[in-house]
């Protein structure tokens, strides 16, 4: 009987070992994360933060799959068809699916008077409430909004995109 138990014991760490040595790269999903948003891991446009080095998928014999994903494309999804996972990247704000440096210099994207989202991101949540915009602004600058229902008091945020602007709580 202890020899049977001995001998699943070896068996479970040889099947752990082998499943562990036939994993993905998650530095490879990174990279094509990068090349997927054409901005850099921090950066406005691309991921907020690195792959989560805990994961252990299974090893991927096929191209990674990588599309936009959510309403407002605040995600990519990464997937493997052959292996049959999937999971999903968190992108800073920015212009999506273009970098800073394609992005004409000073372009306004928020007009006065003009509707706006206001994105309230803190770790882990994310909250959206609808204003107006007080001033023009444009990419990744920094300008008054106020949200809807109260007229006299504003909020200083930043433009992420068309009609979109965020605060990045500590």
């Amino acid at each position: 009987m202890r020899q049977l138990v001995v001998l699943g014991l070896i068996g479970s760490a040889a099947f752990a070992t082998a499943a562990a040595a036939a994993t993905t790269d998650l530095g490879m999903i990174d990279r094509a994360v990068v090349d997927f948003t054409g901005s850099q891991i921090g950066q406005p446009g691309g991921a907020r933060l690195p792959v989560d080095r805990r994961l252990k998928l299974s090893s991927c014999s096929t191209p990674l799959d990588l599309s936009w994903f959510g309403r407002d494309q605040r995600s990519v999804q990464v997937a493997c068809p052959s292996a049959g996972w999937k999971i999903y990247v968190a992108v800073d704000g920015g212009p999506v699916g273009q970098s800073r440096e394609t992005q004409a210099p000073a372009e306004m994207l928020v007009r006065r008077g003009e509707s706006v989202s206001i994105l309230v991101r803190g770790h882990g949540f994310t909250l959206t409430r609808q204003g107006e915009a007080v001033e023009d602004g444009a990419q990744g600058e920094w300008i008054q909004v106020r949200a809807d229902g109260k007229r006299s008091d504003t909020l200083r945020a930043m433009v992420i995109r068309p009609g979109q602007v965020g605060i990045q709580l500590p």
